[in-house]
């Protein structure tokens, strides 16, 4: 075997051990499974979580925002 082959063949086995190993780290868990074998619910319903978006997005509702204020820019 000549010297530069083998520096090839090196170079792509570390390639694909890097690729492996990432793919190995970074690949998601698989999805719980119930009794039945399908996917379990989520753990918050659509409700919880319009009701957490509006609590955050809300803002405060006794404050009058419909006049606004006029915006001067800093040069």
């Amino acid at each position: 075997m000549s010297p530069r082959l083998v520096i090839i063949l090196a170079v792509v086995g570390i390639i694909a051990s890097g690729v492996v190993a990432t793919r190995w780290i970074v690949q998601p868990a698989p999805a719980a499974l119930s009794g039945t074998g399908e996917a379990s619910p989520p753990a918050a319903s659509d409700a919880d979580r319009r009701a957490h978006r509006e609590k955050f997005f809300g803002g405060d509702a006794n404050r009058d925002i419909r006049g606004g204020q006029e915006m001067k820019p800093r040069w």
